[in-house]
This record gives C-alpha cells, structure tokens and sequence, in this order.
C-alpha cells in the first residue's frame, strides 16, 4: 500500500488478497438485497445518471490498461516548459498528445 495524501494505490495482488480475505469498503449484503424498484429509484434521483447510446459497447475495452516504457525522449525546451506550466501530470499530457495524433493517424 503507497499513501499519497488521502489517496491510497494498491497493487493488484494485494486488492486480489483483500477481496480474498472479505475485506472493503462496499456493504455488498445491503446491495444484493436492494429490490429492483429500489434500484430504479436510486438511479432516477442521481443527477449523475444517464441513458448509454446504443453503439456505446463498441468503444468499451475491457482489462487493465496496457503498461507504459520508460524511455528518454528530446523534446524543445519551448514544448516542454509549455507542458510543465500546465501543471503535475505533464508526462501523462505528452502521451496523450502523442497518442491522439496516432490514433488519428490509423483512421
């Protein structure tokens, strides 16, 4: 477990061990019994909910997502300094930067 101010990461085997032993947060017993009413209730008063469009599974992947390499890239100072000043999370802005112009490159 890594505690980085009130968020905590586990890794995969320890969430696979905790599920293993019972233990978290979710009070599974309470949602098995909710009726199907209650359910729909539920969902009608969460101003977050809404309707899927139809072709929506068609954009799902399902798994973890694939692991990143480390390498060392040379980027302009101007571009780099531009990223930074974006704020923490530059390096996962510059990938995804790089990884819309390659997804727009396979269509």
């Amino acid at each position: 477990m890594q505690r980085k101010g009130s968020t905590v990461r586990y890794s995969a085997e320890e969430l696979k061990s905790m599920r293993e032993r019972g233990e978290g947060r979710s009070d599974w017993d309470r949602v098995r019994k909710l009726t199907d009413e209650e359910i729909e209730r539920a969902v009608a008063e969460d101003p977050d909910a809404g309707t899927f469009p139809e072709s929506w599974p068609e954009g799902v992947e399902i798994g973890l997502p694939k692991s990143k390499e480390r390498i060392t890239v040379r980027l302009d100072a101007d571009v780099l300094e531009w990223f930074k000043n974006q704020g923490k999370g530059y390096q996962t802005r510059i990938n995804a930067v790089l990884k819309a112009f390659v997804d727009s490159q396979k269509h």
